[in-house]
């Protein structure tokens, strides 16, 4: 006869056997209904086999809860770049030029026969991989919306394995550099106008929507036979902000630097694209660039000669630029000049014109107008007026013909520090020019 102690502990083993299955039935739902949940989420983000994210979602930082939002002034962030077409779908008709960043070739696009222009980037990736120089003209055409700046119609893949890439942009017929360089003499009054007004409008919508291009130069400004002009080649181009970052000096073509850039400073802002233009201008006057150095030191002379040298008077705070303490023995002596910014340089330039020019080509980056002050400038009211773009003269494409020749130019400088200047370095810099302007000009020219 068994005890009623033995018949209590055979119930309870019953029980806790019952709940014992109990607990694992529902465990093995809820791992079934999570297996499914995640079997779910994989098909949604394609993990592929050996249960990997892929890369793109491996590598992007994980979401910040409760970040305050952050927006830009130009902000581009919902544009999304999507996959690419293949350069077959262009045929390459001829090379037209080299630049320092890529390969500019004139290419017809197979469906409908149109020709667009082709700049294949130029990658090193021995050392650095897609270059940022690229990435940043991408990233600024593709933002750009202006009938002044080139227009990016899409970015293709071509060559071996398909590793070269190619941006897609707009035909236009003619750079302002080799134009200028064919021709006898340099464009009208009315004409200059008309250009100068397209390039300060392009300029003035980049700098309100808080974009440095930092390579202004005329190879680098297109124009059509209609008289229509354009932006290109936005490598160097970056976002500033107020107060602006602390940036790299070695930056724009030599030939188009600023003073302050040459001296060393770290804080520039859209002043150097003003001086950038300045230059343009005054090449647009006499067909020749105004400054044309061999080298830094070379290009502060030039600079000096026809600006003379600054002072605290003219320029505050200049003293305190990196390479500004090589100059001080020069300054304190008798070669210092004064500028010789006058009509017999420039003898086709009003006095408004002139002032216009000086006033973009002063050494106190302060005192350098804005595009939109300089849009409003009472040169370009004056007469002759501004050209209409349809009465425009047309000139002979080269682009269609064999590489063009340009005369030997520098070129944009590469990544890296700028050079630190010494005292020795400027032995000279000040001598008297040689051929100088003496008295005022005087010349007749309608236009």
């Amino acid at each position: 006869m068994s005890s009623r102690w033995t018949n209590r502990d055979d119930d309870e083993d019953e029980y806790l056997s019952q709940r014992k299955k109990q607990k694992e039935e529902k465990r093995r739902l809820r791992d079934e209904k999570q297996r499914k949940a995640e079997a779910e989420k994989a098909n949604d983000l394609n993990i592929d086999e050996v249960g990997r994210l892929p890369k793109r979602l491996r590598t992007a930082s994980p979401p910040q809860e409760d970040a305050p939002e952050v927006t830009h002034p130009f902000d581009n962030s919902t544009q999304s770049f999507g996959s690419s077409n293949t350069l077959d779908l262009y045929d390459v008709l001829n090379s037209i030029d080299e630049g320092s960043y890529g390969f500019v070739s004139r290419a017809r696009v197979k469906g409908s026969g149109e020709v667009v222009a082709l700049k294949r980037l130029k990658i090193d990736r021995s050392v650095e991989g897609f270059p940022v120089t690229g990435l940043r003209e991408i990233q600024t055409l593709k933002a750009c919306s202006h009938l002044h700046i080139v227009n990016l119609r899409e970015i293709v893949l071509g060559g071996p394995s398909l590793q070269d890439v190619y941006l897609v942009m707009d035909f236009l017929e003619h750079d302002l550099k080799t134009l200028l360089e064919d021709m006898s003499e340099p464009f009208l009054p009315s004409e200059t106008k008309t250009l100068m007004l397209q390039i300060c409008s392009a300029t003035e919508y980049l700098h309100s929507n808080w974009i440095v291009h930092r390579d202004f130069k005329t190879s680098n400004i297109l124009m059509n036979n209609r008289g229509e002009i354009k932006l290109a080649d936005f490598g160097m181009a970056r976002y500033t902000g107020n107060p602006p970052p602390k940036l790299t000096q070695h930056v724009v073509t030599l030939w188009y630097r600023a003073p302050e850039l040459l001296l060393g400073a770290e804080d520039y802002g859209f002043e150097i694209d003003i001086w950038s233009i300045g230059c343009i201008f005054a090449e647009l006057l006499t067909r020749e660039p105004v400054f044309q150095g061999k080298n830094e030191v070379s290009q502060l002379s030039e600079i000096f000669t026809l600006l003379g040298t600054p002072t605290t008077k003219t320029w505050p705070g200049f003293r305190s630029l990196p390479n500004a303490k090589a100059l001080y023995p020069l300054l304190n002596t008798s070669t210092s000049r004064k500028p010789t910014l006058n009509a017999a340089r420039f003898p086709y330039l009003t006095s408004g014109g002139l002032q216009c020019l000086s006033a973009m080509l002063a050494l106190n980056p302060d005192d350098r107008p804005t595009a939109a002050k300089t849009l409003s400038h009472s040169y370009f009211k004056e007469d002759p007026r501004p050209k209409p773009k349809e009465m425009f003269p047309t000139f002979p494409s080269k682009a269609g013909q064999e590489k063009r020749r340009r005369r030997a130019t520098p070129q944009a400088p590469n990544r890296g520090d700028a050079p630190k200047l010494e005292a020795e370095d400027f032995a000279g810099i000040l001598k008297t020019a040689e051929h100088e302007p003496q008295g005022a000009g005087f010349a007749l020219r309608m236009g």
